[in-house]
């Protein structure tokens, strides 16, 4: 199916109103184009190393809308024109051009589905939720996992990374804890390897569905692990529910520059003797990583490499 898509130009102090608009006309699901800087608060909840260069705000955005193919779309634009010429004399609503196009109907949440497929990570068949088993996998570990819109299929080096060190490192009485959990397969593999307990935080409020889908999926009990939405990292309420001196593995796959700031914070959270393993290191982050490690007091153990990534692990005194 095709829609008709409108980019309407107003100015990014009516944005909203513009919007409002739109949505009181029948128009849902509007995008918002505009070159606000990030808040600080937007910027920590971004994966990324580098933010790419923004171009200064100029006041304009774009408002895109859509409307089914055999929309009496001349009736709508009527209508839209009517309401913002009747806006204008209260607020200034820019140009208010409007350009039009057409797209596919796409579903782009589950779009990615079709280059997912199952794969091996060592031993360990790791199989999308809408795969089946084939026949001569019967037997195998096996983890069925569905990301969802949060992160962690399993297929990224830095999670396999942490994966074969974790599985080094587990016991029947480990309590892991995993920073930045996405979709909960670190801790869910803890538990499969024999871990007592897992716990995961992450920013994202996705990661709360997808961790409890994928532990329900592959048969992890309620009662072996718990998942909380919060920055450890700064937010003290979160540290006193994660707890502490009481995890004997503590997983961080984020980014080289978020782990500088976890390490001297996730010190409290390991019990002596416990193991930090790291990744999401690109390889010229390597030695800022170590150097965190070392700066925390923490000792040295291994450091793992596939690709351009690396894990860094280490272990707390005891």
């Amino acid at each position: 199916m095709k829609w008709n898509k409108f980019r309407l130009k107003t100015t990014t102090t009516a944005e909203d109103i513009v919007s409002s608009i739109l949505s009181d006309l029948g128009i849902e699901g509007v995008e918002i184009e505009d070159k606000v800087p990030l808040t600080q608060k937007e910027k920590e909840q971004m994966f990324v190393d580098i933010l790419p260069e923004t171009i200064p705000d100029d006041g304009m955005a774009f408002i895109n809308f859509y409307l089914e193919e055999g929309e009496d779309k001349d009736a709508v634009l009527a209508k839209v024109l009517e309401e913002l010429a009747g806006m204008r004399e209260f607020v200034d609503l820019g140009p208010c051009t409007i350009e039009e196009s057409q797209t596919e109907d796409v579903d782009w949440v589950n779009n990615w589905k079709q280059y997912f497929h199952q794969f091996y990570v060592d031993d360990i068949l790791i199989i999308p939720s809408w795969e089946q088993v084939k026949p001569e996998d019967e037997g195998k570990m096996i983890i069925h996992i569905d990301p969802g819109t949060a992160f962690g299929t399993g297929m990224h080096e830095t999670t396999q990374l942490c994966i074969r060190q974790i599985k080094k490192y587990v016991t029947d009485t480990t309590r892991i804890l995993d920073v930045g959990c996405g979709s909960g397969i670190l801790g869910m593999l803890a538990l499969k390897f024999g871990a007592a307990y897992a716990v995961g935080t992450d920013l994202d409020p996705c990661a709360i569905d997808a961790t409890h889908e994928n532990m329900k999926e592959n048969g992890v009990p309620k009662e072996q692990y718990e998942v909380m939405i919060g920055n450890i990292i700064d937010d003290k309420a979160i540290q006193d529910q994660v707890g502490y001196a009481c995890y004997d593995i503590v997983a961080a796959n984020i980014l080289a520059d978020v782990l500088v700031m976890l390490t001297p914070v996730i010190v409290s959270q390991l019990k002596p003797g416990g193991i930090y393993i790291t990744s999401g290191i690109i390889d010229d982050k390597e030695e800022v990583v170590k150097q965190a490690v070392a700066d925390a007091g923490l000792e040295l153990l291994d450091v793992t490499y596939q690709g351009e990534w690396v894990c860094v692990t280490a272990r707390k005194s005891e």
